[in-house]
C-alpha cells in the first residue's frame, strides 16, 4: 500500500523542526566555541528526523506509515552514535551539545511510545516511557537538588538504547499488535502453548527499567559528550 500523508504532515513536521531551532538559537551563547560544529550540525539532522517521524502522529494508521516511522526513527538513532564522536574527535565536546543530544533523544523516546500506542501495539501504559524525562525536569522544578548534572552512567546509556530498539521492534509491521495476535492464535490453543509476543514485553522491559533508575534516558550526556 502506497504511503499516503494529509496535507497537514508537512505543516507538522515542519513547525515542530522550527520550535526545536528556536530554542537551540535561544541558547546558542551557551556554546562555548564560535562554530556551532559537526556534531551539533549531526543532532540538528537527527532533530529533522524526529521531526519528521512526529509528524506522523494524527496520520493514517498503515503498514507504510509504519515502515516509515521505523526507518525515520532508526535512522534517527542511528546518528546518535556519531554526534558524540564528532564532538570527541573535534574536540568541541560541550555541555550545550551534550544537552541538545539529550533532549532529541527524550523528544524520540516520547514520539515512538505516542506512534506505538497509536498503532496499537500496546496500551497507553507505553506513554510512561516517553514521559519519565520530562516528569524528571518538572521534579526539578519543585527540588533543586534535582537540577545538578548527573555522574556519567553506561546504564543510562543501555537502557536509552534499549527503550528506542524495543519501541521501533515494536512498530514494526511483523509484529501483531497483542489482541490480535491472541485473537489469531486462539483456535490453535490445543496444538500446543501460546507465547505472549516478545517486543512489547520488551518494550514494558525497558520502561520498568527506566523507572527503576530514577533518572531520564542518557542523563550523563551532560557530562560525556
Amino acid at each position: 500500500m502506497p504511503l499516503t500523508l494529509s496535507e497537514w504532515y508537512p505543516v507538522k513536521a515542519a513547525g515542530l523542526f522550527a520550535l526545536i531551532m528556536a530554542l537551540v538559537v535561544a541558547r546558542r551563547d551557551r556554546h562555548p566555541f564560535p562554530r556551532f560544529g559537526p556534531a551539533n550540525l549531526t543532532t540538528t539532522v537527527r532533530a529533522l528526523l524526529v521531526a519528521l517521524t512526529a509528524a506522523f502522529i494524527g496520520e493514517d494508521v498503515t503498514k507504510s506509515a509504519a515502515v516509515s516511522v521505523v526507518s525515520l526513527g532508526a535512522g534517527a538513532a542511528a546518528l546518535d552514535a556519531v554526534d558524540g564522536w564528532l564532538a570527541r574527535r573535534m574536540k568541541m565536546a560541550s555541555a550545550f551539545g551534550a544537552r541538545f543530544d539529550m533532549e532529541i533523544d527524550a523528544l524520540l523516546i516520547l514520539v515512538l511510545a505516542i506512534l506505538v500506542w497509536r498503532h496499537g501495539k500496546a496500551g497507553a501504559w507505553v506513554l510512561a516511557s516517553g514521559l519519565l524525562r520530562y516528569a524528571f525536569v518538572a521534579a526539578g522544578w519543585a527540588l533543586p537538588w534535582m537540577r545538578a548534572p548527573l555522574p556519567p552512567s553506561a546504564r543510562g546509556k543501555t537502557i536509552c538504547a534499549a527503550q528506542i530498539v524495543a519501541l521501533l521492534l515494536a512498530l514494526a509491521p511483523f509484529v501483531e499488535p497483542p489482541a490480535r495476535w491472541i485473537a489469531v492464535r486462539t483456535p490453535s490453543i490445543a496444538a500446543g502453548p501460546v507465547r505472549k509476543p516478545p517486543v512489547p514485553a520488551l518494550t514494558c522491559f525497558a520502561s520498568v527499567l527506566t523507572a527503576l533508575t530514577g533518572s531520564s534516558p542518557k542523563t550523563d550526556a551532560y557530562v560525556t559528550k
